[in-house]
């Protein structure tokens, strides 16, 4: 196949994805939103810059940016990044027209499926829907809205990372017969990197894998840390991609809980593999989410999930089964789930051997990209339907 995907090519999301077309030797074409530098070769690569994006040098990676600015820089993106894409347009449609693809695959709707969808010259567009496309950023200005609905109209297929986004994609305007699929945002878990410790870890290690997102309630998260202390003074709580980050370091300041902290910085999949390996628990505070990969991957390595309560997050999280679901924006609902983890020994080791087979069956990253395979050859042969 030839496929040209539009993507912030330095997402590890993205990139986990397009790397085995790569590898299964198909023609791929990458239309960049940000400039980067894939750690794996493509037929050609466009750097095309929209809603004030950066192609002046190889841009930090996605959600490590600092968190007094990542909620403004969101805010600025909501309300003006829309108006840039008409304007970028040309720049994709040119490309698309000169490369001549099967397909097109934009990974994510704002910026990357609205400007696909601008730039739409006929041939078959699927876009992607990660988590918070349409509970966070669809709704957020006008702009937003008529472009996320423009966007799920021109789209010829969808894939989604969770089964509530494909609902949500019909009232977005996606039509019910449309061709879609549901796998994880990056393709799923390679468990040749992710995969459970020999032993089950008895200290009570918490690893929150989000880094600072708008959308994720770390500053609740941090006041949670003194109340479970309270109760279990020897609990340690690990962060990723947030060393040396000004504000992390001041709620630890602030809190007085430096002794039971650690910020780590960006880690390879491998490394951050092994950091879950020596965890009890995986932890997400977000408020909007579909399927958290980074979540998917700490189960995968024997952690036991506590998460917010939210309706995608049920389709893999049975509370009082294989994890248990807290109010990400009430600190003692958050401290109470991890504690109750925490003492739970029998749970955590019941439902460690039901998470194995859930990421085995629906999670495991050579099946799913089968999957993927089979969907984009449906979609240019126009013989998948729903």
């Amino acid at each position: 196949m030839k496929i040209l995907y539009v993507a912030d090519g330095r997402s590890p999301i993205a990139q986990n994805w397009i790397r085995h077309f790569v590898e299964r030797g198909d023609d791929v074409y990458l239309a960049s939103t940000f400039a980067c530098s894939p750690d794996f070769p493509v037929k050609e690569l466009e750097l095309t810059p929209v809603a004030f994006s950066s192609v002046k040098k190889v841009s930090q990676r996605p959600g490590t940016a600092p968190a007094r600015t990542v909620g403004l820089r969101t805010a600025i993106r909501q309300w003006f990044g829309p108006i840039t894409i008409r304007s970028a347009s040309p720049r994709l449609r040119e490309f698309i027209q000169r490369v001549k693809p099967d397909i097109v695959h934009a990974m994510r709707i704002p910026y990357e499926g609205m400007l696909a969808a601008d730039a739409y010259t006929g041939i078959p567009l699927i876009v992607s829907t990660w988590g918070n496309d349409f509970t966070l950023h669809g709704p957020s200005t006008g702009l937003m809205k008529h472009y996320t609905h423009w966007t799920m109209q021109v789209a010829d297929a969808l894939h989604a990372d969770c089964h509530r986004d494909i609902r949500l994609a019909n009232e977005w305007g996606f039509g019910v017969m449309k061709p879609s699929l549901v796998a994880p945002g990056n393709g799923g878990i390679r468990s040749d990197v992710f995969y459970s410790p020999d032993e089950p870890v008895r200290e009570p290690i918490i690893i929150n894998p989000r880094g600072f997102r708008p959308y994720v309630r770390n500053d609740v998260y941090f006041k949670a840390i003194p109340l479970v202390l309270a109760k279990n003074s020897n609990a340690k709580f690990i962060f990723a991609l947030m060393a040396d980050d000004p504000q992390a370091e001041k709620w630890i300041r602030d809190l007085k809980i430096g002794d039971a902290v650690k910020l780590l910085p960006p880690l390879s999949h491998a490394q951050m593999a092994d950091v879950f390996r020596k965890a009890q628990i995986v932890a997400s505070p977000s408020i909007h989410d579909g399927t958290p990969n980074s979540v998917l991957e700490g189960i995968a390595c024997g952690c036991f999930p506590v998460a917010g309560d939210l309706e995608s997050i049920r389709e893999w999280i049975t509370p009082g089964r294989n994890g248990l679901l807290f109010d990400p924006n009430d600190e003692n609902s958050i401290a109470n789930a991890i504690v109750s983890a925490i003492k739970d020994n029998s749970l955590r080791e019941q439902s460690a051997e039901f998470n194995r087979a859930m990421i085995a069956e629906r999670a495991e990253y050579g099946q799913n990209m089968k999957r993927a395979e089979q969907f984009y050859e449906g979609i240019i042969s126009k013989k998948i339907y729903n």
